[in-house]
């Protein structure tokens, strides 16, 4: 059979395309770094004008299976076939000359030029010499219009949406004649709205005989948009299904290895089916409807009732960059005890700054923030978390712990200085502590820097939620972790709510701040621009807002609702 290396044409004659019913085989690929195996005697095939879902956990091996197929990475052995002939790339360029796109978690565009000057850069296709940008211009108008994407060929991109931006990704490897299209957790910084834009996109594709393989963990999009689908777990194929003839349950059986009780993932089933279940007494957030509430007697170190408490407060909170723009703006609400407060939204909008505010590692330019009725505004971190406050931080290697410390060291940070707690804290309470948050393996004299994702972020959860803090900030809590560390700390996460802790969530997640919050907030811009109790929600409530579409009246959408029991 032919070898086709970087002396392949830009695409195979169409009559080449079909004699395969295959525009994809991946044979037996195997992929290590290190002793880690990425990829295990993978097959995968996906047919010629077929939305195809790639699905399974963190670490499945998912990325780094389509990065081999775009020439990122070489496999250690096995063979790959496009439309039915032997290629070998060595680079993506071998890809690209082959017919195969691939649209990246993070945008590849330079802000600054056009939606025809990104598209077309690298791939001017010179005339005589001359570069025209006129036809170029034209050539992507012809694509925008043909695939309907509704978006202005001579915008800047640096003031498009993301959603925008995704189209322009796609936009280039259309341009460069892709007949396969690779994306890769596609709706990950999308709204709702630009979501389903996006998967009308990804029909159109399909329907004009391109073939779109799609990267997700979500079961709803799987559903929505896909032929078929393919679960990896530990780098293994484990069940290639037509997803006409598959459950939503099963995928996640799949993918995980058992049933898994999890409020993010049950409510992901609910869409997936393309229904709700009502709560009995009206009471419980529709959110939370999958999710029973976990009532605990655990009782933080400091003890005594905490009900009727408000652990924190922000009134008119804004934050400016020298004397440039609102970074936030008049930023005021509340969480109170025993309450899950979601902040939504598009990541970029603020919610960085606001948890540096709300730590103490920035402090505002205006107003007030208080921690447990104490005014905190000018104080440090250590004070604030001697206020009370325990701290879940958004990257847990920069932020959350020191990799080179070892897990013992690592459970006394932000306690360090209290020397007569420490000397307590000694290996064996540490063994017993990282059991009971089945961090593994639960050896504190590990370093962090052994420890999976997962088991780093179960660490830190083991040391702030011990903290005996009525309030935790807790963001982005799951990012990056499989889904039975995440079901963990949802759980641990509840139980806190259930003893009275109050709980910020900050999360780029929708159905993790739907799933679990008593009430919601959007931010966009620096400014709260949504809030609401979480009773009757869904993702395209809040994606309006997340997009900047509308501004409402936080009181008068309270004031609709009954208060809280």
């Amino acid at each position: 059979m032919e070898l086709v290396t970087t002396s392949l044409a830009r695409n195979p004659p169409m009559n080449e395309l079909q004699q395969s019913e295959w525009a994809v085989e991946m044979l037996d690929i195997t992929r290590s770094f290190a002793r880690v195996v990425a990829n295990d005697r993978v097959t995968f095939r996906v047919r010629r004008g077929e939305v195809h879902a790639l699905v399974g956990e963190n670490g499945a091996g998912k990325s780094t299976l389509m990065k081999i197929l775009y020439g990122l990475y070489r496999p250690d052995s096995g063979e790959i076939r496009v439309h039915g002939r032997t290629v070998n790339f060595r680079s993506p360029a071998d890809a690209i000359a082959a017919g195969i796109g691939m649209v990246h978690q993070h945008f590849m565009l330079v802000p600054p030029f056009t939606v025809t000057e990104n598209v077309i850069l690298g791939d001017e296709r010179l005339r005589l010499g001359i570069y025209r940008p006129r036809e170029a211009a034209v050539r992507v108008a012809e694509l925008i219009q043909r695939y309907g994407m509704a978006i202005d060929p001579f915008a800047v991109v640096d003031n498009l949406s993301v959603g925008e931006q995704q189209r322009v990704e796609i936009l280039k490897i259309l341009y460069r004649d892709a007949s396969i299209v690779i994306l890769d957790e596609p709706t990950a910084v999308l709204t709702p709205q630009e979501v389903e834009t996006l998967f009308g996109t990804i029909r159109t594709l399909a329907d004009g005989g391109k073939t779109v393989i799609i990267i997700t963990h979500k079961l709803h999009e799987v559903m929505s948009v896909s032929h078929r689908l393919t679960v990896l777990r530990s780098g293994r194929v484990v069940a290639t299904l037509d997803t006409a003839s598959t459950t939503p349950e099963e995928i996640a059986r799949l993918m995980v290895g058992r049933d898994v009780i999890l409020p993010t993932l049950a409510r992901d089933i609910e869409k997936a089916r393309g229904k709700c279940v009502e709560s009995a007494d009206g009471e419980t957030p529709s959110a939370n409807r999958n999710a029973p509430r976990i009532e605990t007697s655990v009782a933080g170190e400091q003890g005594g009732e905490v009900k009727g408490l408000e652990p924190l407060r922000l009134e008119r909170v804004s934050l400016r960059r020298g004397r440039g723009r609102a970074l936030l703006s008049e930023i005021s609400f509340n969480v109170k005890s025993g309450e899950i407060v979601g902040i939504a939204g598009v990541e970029g909008n603020g919610q960085k700054e606001l948890l540096e505010v709300i730590t103490g590692l920035r402090f505002p330019s205006e107003g007030r923030i208080y921690i447990n009725q104490r005014d905190v505004t000018l104080l440090p971190p250590r004070e604030r978390f001697s206020a009370g406050m325990a701290c879940i931080p958004e990257d847990r290697h920069r932020q959350g712990l020191i990799l080179d410390f070892d897990l013992r060291e690592n459970l006394v940070l932000g306690r360090h200085h209290n020397w007569r707690w420490v000397r307590k804290f000694d290996r064996a309470a540490a063994a017993c502590l990282l059991e009971d948050f089945d961090v593994r393996p639960a050896d504190p004299r590990l370093r962090a820097s052994q420890l999976s994702g997962g088991n780093q972020q179960k660490l830190i959860v083991a040391r702030e939620f011990t903290r005996g803090a009525n309030l935790l900030v807790a963001a982005h809590p799951t990012r990056g972790i499989d889904l039975g560390a995440i079901e963990f700390i949802h759980r641990k996460l509840l139980e806190l709510r259930a003893a009275g802790v109050g709980i910020l969530l900050i999360s780029a997640e929708l159905s993790e701040i739907l799933a679990l919050s008593d009430r919601v907030l959007v931010i966009y811009g620096g400014s709260i621009v949504f809030e609401a109790p979480n009773r009757n929600l869904e993702e395209k409530d809040l994606g309006v807002y997340m997009a900047g579409g509308h501004s409402i009246s936080v009181q008068s959408e309270l004031a609709r609702e009954e208060p809280r029991k």
